[in-house]
């Protein structure tokens, strides 16, 4: 079925939009996407571990770090959010806020203090992993 379209001078037969997905469909869609676990690497674990080390990191170490500690929080926070772990245990809710308000702060200029922020990233990280694999978010800690 085609159909004319509204605009002055468009004369080009258009057809009516068909929805990719049967209500049924989005349904086993949506079911799928909550069932999603993303595949957590050894990465996490490593950035996690390099942080926390007895190993001080270099203020152009801690910049990286930072960033790498940031977009592990975020796919963790996410994770906990669209699963809804978030909403049933009180422990992740405070992980996830804590985790946002880290994000969100900018690495301090002071060396001892971007060590202190950057560590208190992988500490709430390493708990929010444990929380997500104990609530089997994640099948096991990578």
């Amino acid at each position: 079925m085609t159909a004319t379209a509204l605009c002055p001078g468009w004369s080009h037969p258009v057809r009516a939009a068909v929805p990719p997905f049967t209500e049924a469909g989005l349904r086993r869609v949506l079911e799928k996407v909550q069932r999603w676990a993303p595949y957590v690497d050894g990465l996490l674990l490593e950035d996690v571990a390099a942080v926390l080390d007895d190993y001080t990191p270099t203020e152009h170490e801690g910049d990286e770090h930072a960033q790498r500690l940031r977009g592990h929080l975020r796919r963790l926070i996410d994770l906990a959010v669209v699963s809804t772990v978030a909403e049933q245990d009180e422990q992740v809710a405070d992980l996830v806020e804590r985790g946002r308000a880290l994000r969100s702060e900018e690495t301090p200029a002071e060396h001892r203090r971007a060590v202190g922020h950057i560590r208190r990233m992988a500490w709430t990280l390493d708990n929010l992993l444990e929380r997500l694999v104990a609530h089997q978010c994640l099948t096991e800690a990578p």
